[in-house]
């Protein structure tokens, strides 16, 4: 099983970069897991914020593995502990299925990309800059494959 994080965004900065790039190999030999940046859609004066996200919607699509169980980040969906987190990873590797994880846009996922996931996943009720969540699921996504690896790194 690998994992794919699909973005839109391009050009983290490199603090960013860097921290995703860590836990990114940490999580190498449980989980090969990859980063793959969408450009966003054109946005400002004289724009059109819908068509914005149809095109980034488009481009996130496209980057989804064949067969992946697609799970967006999303305010609206399930806020799972660590602890929960790891217990979903077991039960997605049971499935043998490639995994995919997007992150939209500034308004956040058009809507055919929400109607294409399998699972949604909230990272709390807080609003985070979108490269900060890239952060944020590399390092759970360590922390839960840790846990079930029975590695020290988790101490809950």
């Amino acid at each position: 099983m690998k994992a794919r994080l699909i973005a839109v965004g391009e050009r983290a900065p490199a603090w960013v970069a860097e921290g995703f790039e860590d836990y990114r190999k940490r999580l190498s030999h449980w989980l090969p897991f990859e980063l793959v940046e969408v450009a966003p859609g054109l946005r400002g004066r004289n724009r059109d914020t819908a068509r914005a996200m149809h095109d980034e919607g488009g481009r996130v699509l496209a980057a989804l593995p064949k067969g992946a169980l697609v799970v967006t980040l999303d305010g609206r969906g399930r806020p799972w502990s660590s602890e929960q987190l790891s217990q979903r990873l077991e039960h997605w590797r049971g499935q043998g299925r490639d995994l995919a994880f997007m992150i939209g846009g500034p308004e956040g996922h058009a809507p055919e990309v929400l109607e294409r996931a399998d699972e949604s996943w909230s990272l709390g009720p807080a609003t985070l800059p979108h490269m900060l969540v890239r952060l944020v699921v590399a390092e759970q996504l360590y922390r839960a494959a840790a846990m079930l690896a029975n590695h020290p790194y988790h101490r809950a």
